[in-house]
């Protein structure tokens, strides 16, 4: 289906009910151009040094955090209606041990205005570069929120992907899972 650029704040409500609920996609290809997804539900989106942002939270022994540091850049992409088990496999599988998009069934189509691929199946996604990343170390966060998140220690890398773009297919509003 063809996509249309739509404004940054057009699916802004969207973005936010589905991370908070089922989680979105997070898509990344190294150089190798294999694509892999994960599901996260984590995240930004806003303005920063007058640029339109989308910021992620990736471990640092995930398989995706080494292959958007290849890459240096992502797609997040919004499931539609019906993709709720494509989300859970995608966040309980590693990309290290079998290719999600092969696995599953999905169509990985090369992002309008970068290399790494959005999800086809996914009716809105945003396209990212990395313009900043910050590690999340010992010691730097509310110490609660230490204990809760990391007791093993195994820290996020928050990428700031500057969006390039967000596209979106005629009628992507019913199409989103709810």
């Amino acid at each position: 289906m063809n996509r249309r650029k739509v404004d940054l704040l057009d699916f802004i409500e969207e973005t936010y009910r589905i991370m908070r609920g089922h989680g979105l996609f997070l898509v990344s290809a190294g150089r190798g151009g294999r694509p892999n997804a994960m599901t996260i539900g984590w995240g930004l989106l806003g303005t920063m040094w007058r640029e339109p942002f989308l910021a992620v939270a990736v471990r640092r022994s995930r398989y995706t955090h080494g292959l958007i540091e290849e890459s240096g850049e992502f797609t997040v992409c919004l499931p539609g209606r019906g993709m709720e088990r494509m989300l859970e496999f995608c966040g309980s599988r590693s990309g290290r041990e079998l290719d999600k998009f092969k696995e599953l069934g999905m169509t990985a189509v090369r992002g309008i205005s970068i290399g790494t691929p959005y999800i086809g199946e996914c009716p809105v996604h945003f396209e990212c570069r990395v313009a900043y990343k910050v590690d999340v170390k010992e010691g730097q966060l509310d110490p609660a929120m230490e204990r809760e998140i990391y007791p093993r220690g195994d820290f996020h890398t928050i990428y700031y992907g500057r969006v390039l773009g967000v596209y979106a297919e005629e009628g992507a509003e019913d199409r989103l899972l709810s």
